[in-house]
């Protein structure tokens, strides 16, 4: 009797040498995204059926990362989040006067486009430091992005600030874009790499500052926790770790928020510092539960020592007061406040602070888009849900906070909704790559 070969499952396959080759949690960009990259890799090709599309990925290096390329999320803009920018400057200049300390090294990785390194160089150069007084690495793993990045000219959707005054002071005008000057494109050191190949991280000397914004969320646990390690072998003992907007919660580590105008800048905890890196180390807080609805945690997220019993930190007493008394009259100035209480781990506090400026000023989408932050910080995630529809209805073409509803989804257990959420996130940064 002759016995029929197992069916293979292509697509299957396709989505876990995605994972074993970057990390990625296929589920966060849509597997129907994952079946068009490899659809059109067939068709250029020439393949026609998934099964020999999947044996030549496992056989071909150069196919492999070709697919690469269709899935990797490469959109980014110069000084993405300003308060980040300024904050990592005042930390670098600081580094910089202290003896011994030059160069200031870091790293951005992934960096897309080149848009956040030079940011950080340009920055950094505005601060008043010197070429030589600090040194960038920017890995990707995308040769696409990164002849994009080494070229170093930019068209309009690059520069999406409201203060493009950087681009007069960085940038010439040229056919088909800006592009800029050689004194910052000289300050970045670009190369393809990535973080779960145990090669990028051997012999490197550490760094003073690691920006890994918006990674951490395409990727399952087994390679966050993989990137985290990594993170943490780079990172100097008292260096700043700079994520994305949604992944703070998603460390495991010691990891506490370094202060200033950012909620997304951490360093570690004084324990970790003087701790063994093989020691096991608490989780900084998550954000838990909200009390009248109860949700079940995020498919692949690692699992909170003591989330089960903790509980929101609770307002301060007279500081919270003497907070919230005075409303900034500026949107800046509130972000930089309510900003400066979240680091300082007084959610509560911080959003006291927005819900009294959101009824003094007008509405704005960055204002929303933090107090639902804050509130999934607090743990409220209701009221989080609210604040990133209003920040959509208010900016339609907001995909951090389209992106921050298909988690808040994914945890409910509605993995369809949270499967709209991306795709639409998706069409937006498509539109924003082509515009």
């Amino acid at each position: 009797m002759t016995r029929t070969p197992p069916t293979v499952d292509a697509d299957a396959v396709v989505e876990r040498a995605l994972e074993r080759w970057i990390g990625l949690d296929v589920s966060t960009i849509g597997r129907p995204a994952v079946q068009r990259a490899a659809r059109s890799r067939m068709a250029a090709l020439g393949i026609e059926t998934p099964a020999a599309y999947a044996a030549r990925i496992g056989a071909d290096d150069q196919e492999r990362d070709a697919l690469v390329e269709e899935v990797v999320v490469a959109e980014s803009w110069f000084f993405r989040d300003p308060q980040v920018f300024e904050f990592v400057s005042r930390f670098a200049t600081t580094l910089a006067a202290l003896p011994g300390r030059l160069p200031v090294r870091i790293l951005s990785a992934p960096c897309a486009g080149g848009e956040e390194p030079y940011s950080i160089a340009m920055g950094l150069l505005d601060a008043g430091l010197s070429p030589g007084q600090f040194t960038i690495d920017a890995i990707d793993v995308s040769r696409v992005a990164l002849a994009r990045a080494a070229a170093g000219r930019y068209s309009a959707n690059a520069f999406r600030n409201a203060d493009l005054s950087f681009r007069d002071r960085w940038f010439a005008s040229g056919p088909g874009g800006s592009v800029l000057h050689d004194t910052i494109r000289t300050q970045v050191a670009f190369a393809r790499g990535n973080l779960l190949d145990p090669a990028f991280h051997a012999d490197r000397e550490a760094y003073d500052v690691i920006f890994c914004r918006n990674l951490l969320i395409y990727l399952g646990p087994d390679a966050r926790a993989r990137v985290e390690a990594v993170i943490d072998s780079l990172l100097k003992p008292d260096g700043l770790l700079v994520l994305g907007a949604a992944e703070p919660p998603i460390l495991r580590g010691n990891w506490i928020p370094a202060g200033g105008a950012s909620v997304f800048a951490l360093r570690r905890g004084v324990a970790s510092q003087a701790a063994s890196r093989s020691q096991p180390r608490a989780a900084i807080p998550r954000p838990l539960a909200s009390a009248g609805r109860r949700r079940a945690p995020a498919a692949g997220t690692p699992p909170t020592a003591g989330a089960a019993t903790g509980a929101p930190p609770r307002p301060t007493n007279a500081p919270a007061a003497a907070d919230s008394a005075t409303v900034s009259t500026t949107l800046d100035d509130v972000l930089a406040r309510a900003g400066q209480l979240a680091n300082a781990g007084r959610y509560h506090d911080a959003i006291v602070v927005c819900e009294e400026a959101r009824a003094a000023l007008p509405p704005s989408p960055r204002l929303f888009f933090l107090m639902g932050m804050l509130h999934q910080a607090a743990g409220d995630l209701d009221r989080a849900e609210g604040c990133f529809h209003k920040t959509l209805y208010l900016d339609a073409s907001h995909d951090e906070a389209l992106l921050a509803l298909a988690l808040l989804a994914t945890q409910r257990g509605d993995h369809t909704m949270a499967e709209t959420y991306r795709q639409s996130a998706a069409r937006v940064l498509a539109r924003k790559e082509v515009t």
